[in-house]
């Protein structure tokens, strides 16, 4: 009888133990990764919109999770202030221009705390500083803007559509024009006239440079001409 009581005691004693040993572990991988066991300072930065971001959600510099949301808090209708506490051995590459911004892990994952690099020359954050923002882009946004897009290019193909139907009809000028044999050989005659009167007109300008009375002007033209060309050709030479 005694045999078994102690037998039931060391067994109890090991699963409890047991326990003890697990409970410390988890422990120590919750406090690891709240950056418990290091040392920390903290910074904060204000939104208009958290957009969805938690208490305990992941703070990130250059891709790597370097510390955690430690308080969200409403400072009033358009402000909301967030706190974080991060790892003091990047305090270091956080600049006082470096800015926070709330993106998500991948497309619908859960929404982290991103800074972001900031200038060489601008000296490093102290603890409990404040740094600037960028308000984040809600995903219901960008699909409203992707919907009204969608719609608009709906519209244009349907109007582009029913604007080459009626051209094929011979409905409207262009679908007359198109369609219509007598109007364009009328446009072709008019084409020939037109080509015709410019051909004219030359041949009066040329026959108006050999005329006595006009030879002046036209030499006169011509030199201001080849004045323009030297003068911008020597400006050339200059620039090179």
């Amino acid at each position: 009888m005694e045999t078994s009581k102690n037998a039931y005691k060391i067994k109890l004693g090991f699963f409890v133990s047991v326990g003890i040993l697990i409970f410390f572990i988890i422990i120590f991988f919750i406090g690891a990764n709240q950056n418990l066991f290091s040392s920390k300072f903290k910074i904060n930065t204000n939104f208009k919109n958290v957009s969805g971001l938690q208490v305990g959600g992941q703070v990130r510099f250059s891709g790597i999770s370097v510390g955690t949301i430690e308080n969200i808090a409403i400072i009033n209708d358009s402000t909301v202030n967030v706190i974080a506490i991060i790892d003091n051995n990047v305090k270091r590459f956080i600049k006082k221009d470096s800015k926070a911004s709330i993106t998500s892990e991948g497309v619908i994952g859960d929404k982290i705390l991103t800074i972001s690099q900031g200038s060489t020359k601008s000296p490093e954050v102290k603890d409990g500083a404040s740094i600037k923002s960028f308000e984040p882009i809600e995903f219901d946004v960008i699909l409203s803007s992707i919907k009204v897009s969608t719609e608009n290019a709906e519209i244009i193909t349907n109007e582009l559509a029913y604007l080459l139907s009626s051209i094929n009809n011979g409905e409207g000028a262009i679908g007359k024009l198109m369609n219509d044999k007598g109007m364009a050989e009328d446009l072709d005659r008019t084409m020939t006239n037109l080509r015709k009167s410019s051909k004219g007109l030359e041949e009066n300008m040329e026959a108006a440079k050999h005329n006595f009375l006009l030879r002046g002007y036209f030499k006169k033209k011509e030199r201001e001409k080849e004045k323009l060309e030297k003068e911008a050709k020597e400006q050339a030479e200059k620039s090179k």
